[in-house]
């Protein structure tokens, strides 16, 4: 018999409830030798069910059912099948061609992402867990994938690609969002390329920016920019520290029938951006927040809410009395109550903003009832 992994009968609750992750502070004991990617029992007073282990982090297992089914290639497949059906459905037409495939433990296949960009699948793992296990599922991943139209699969991990199967994939690939095409860097674009995980928001933008100014902080390659553009912004100026994102940027707009000399790009931070702005006066009509995580970790999360006030008090400063402020958290550490807490009135600085619409996470990256963590992404609309 394998490894089996005896939790507290408070946490074995938890996990029959569906939330898969199995932390090390709640383990009363370890029978047997537990080795990463491995299959391990889990128990509390009873059985649990299956996991796979994951020793050398605080998230010790993962679980992947609640009866005796051990997690291999055959399990692998019928989660992968039923995943790509979800998506089927969700994006009939063809006007988005990159979205999430398989979305970790949304998924049920918790560590293991797979996006898609046109004909290429992009692999990411979480932890030594999934990163042994991959091998074990890669030949159900190449059989699925190739049903659907893939052609490449490649994996991204710490900055570094690796092919693992069929064509070589290209740099850089051009692909479509609600009709609308963009460049994504395959070889350098943070994540899997693209943070797919905006693209309904983006729409929302589009839909929003007729006529109006508007602001993109933490811009990146421009995808909120180039909604907005397309959705008959008047003038976007978009903000990043990284020039190179900008470039990108510009190319997607050329490519979308937009001229970005029409448009601003300002390599700037953002914080000294909306300092100056501020300092001038100026204002644009809608304001967008998109900044990276700022709570990586749960130690950081009262200086990440500490940094999401000055921001948003900061992005207040410069929004015109009848403007629209968009403002977003991916920081899974920050729940969406403690988000909008950064957005009330003595925060901002005003009081003529009221909470239109408040969004999470999109189709393609589905959650478990029972995980809030995997609710990380937040954006709230307010006008």
């Amino acid at each position: 018999m394998g490894a089996v992994i005896v939790v507290r009968k408070t946490v074995g609750g938890a996990l029959r409830g569906g939330h898969p992750w199995v932390f090390r502070d709640s383990v009363v004991k370890v029978r047997g030798t537990l080795q990463a990617g491995d299959p391990v029992a889990v128990e509390d007073d009873a059985f649990v069910g299956m996991a796979i282990a994951d020793p050398g982090s605080p998230i010790v297992a993962r679980m992947w059912t609640h009866d005796k089914r051990v997690p291999d290639g055959k399990l692998f497949e019928e989660r992968l099948r039923r995943a790509m059906a979800l998506r089927k459905r969700t994006f009939e037409g063809g006007e988005t061609t990159a979205m999430r495939l398989l979305h970790g433990e949304g998924d049920r296949t918790p560590g293991i992402v797979i996006d898609r960009y046109e004909h290429v699948a992009v692999v990411r793992t979480d932890g030594d867990a999934a990163e042994s296990a991959l091998p074990g599922f890669l030949p159900a991943m190449i059989k699925v994938l190739g049903e659907h139209g893939i052609t490449t699969i490649i994996k991204k991990q710490e900055g570094a690609v690796v092919s693992l199967d069929g064509e070589a994939a290209p740099p850089r690939i051009r692909i479509r969002e609600h009709g609308i095409p963009f460049w994504v860097d395959l070889a350098k674009g943070q994540k899997t390329g693209a943070f797919l995980d905006q693209r309904e928001n983006r729409r929302r933008v589009r839909g929003l920016a007729s006529g109006r100014r508007v602001l993109n902080l933490f811009s990146y390659a421009g995808g909120f920019s180039l909604f907005a553009a397309v959705g008959g912004a008047t003038h976007v100026t978009s903000v990043d520290i990284a020039s190179g994102g900008h470039a990108t940027a510009q190319e997607s707009f050329r490519l979308a029938g937009v001229d970005p000399q029409a448009h601003s790009f300002a390599t700037a931070d953002a914080f000294e951006f909306l300092k100056s702005a501020a300092q001038q006066k100026k204002t644009w009509d809608l304001v967008i927040s998109d900044p990276p995580s700022f709570a990586p970790n749960e130690k950081s999360r009262v200086r990440a809410l500490t940094a999401y006030r000055k921001l948003h008090r900061a992005a207040a400063e410069v929004l015109s009395p009848s403007g629209i402020f968009c403002a977003s958290s991916c920081s899974s550490h920050v729940s969406a109550e403690a988000f909008l807490e950064t957005l009330d009135d003595e925060t901002l600085g005003r009081s003529d903003l009221r909470l239109q619409e408040f969004f999470g996470p999109p189709a393609d990256h589905p959650t478990l009832p029972t995980f809030p963590e995997g609710r990380y992404l937040k954006f709230a609309v307010l006008a």
